[in-house]
């Protein structure tokens, strides 16, 4: 079984994809060609993906039965003991605003008659 998962990627890609394999869900197509064509139509889509990311999942004989690959991905798939995981990149810090000012805004004070 392959599953190849497309996001933002050019619709003539997805047009290329639909010979092999069937788009069951926008941007997701699954089907079992062999492997020497399922290599194939991973060299096509990281070539004509532009801006676009892609995901490549293929079932393969180890102990979790898939391996996968990825484009353009912000999450890289790493081997952890023989485990093939996926690192997500640390989220920047949420920033708060600095210095708010003390009291009520200009608007507050005019909605309650303050001057």
């Amino acid at each position: 079984m392959t599953v190849i998962v497309l996001t933002n990627c050019p619709a003539g890609l997805r047009g290329f994809l639909t010979r092999w394999l069937l788009e069951i869900s926008a941007g997701v197509f699954i089907g079992t060609p062999s492997a020497r064509i399922r290599d194939l139509l991973w060299n096509e889509v990281r070539i004509y993906a532009g801006q676009g990311r892609a995901l490549l999942v293929h079932s393969t004989n180890t102990e979790q039965g898939f391996t996968f690959s990825t484009h353009d991905h912000a999450w890289e798939p790493i081997d952890h003991e023989g485990l093939t995981l996926i690192h997500r990149p640390a989220a920047p810090p949420i920033t708060t605003a600095t210095n708010p000012k003390p009291g009520w805004s200009k608007a507050a004070k005019r909605r309650f008659g303050q001057r």
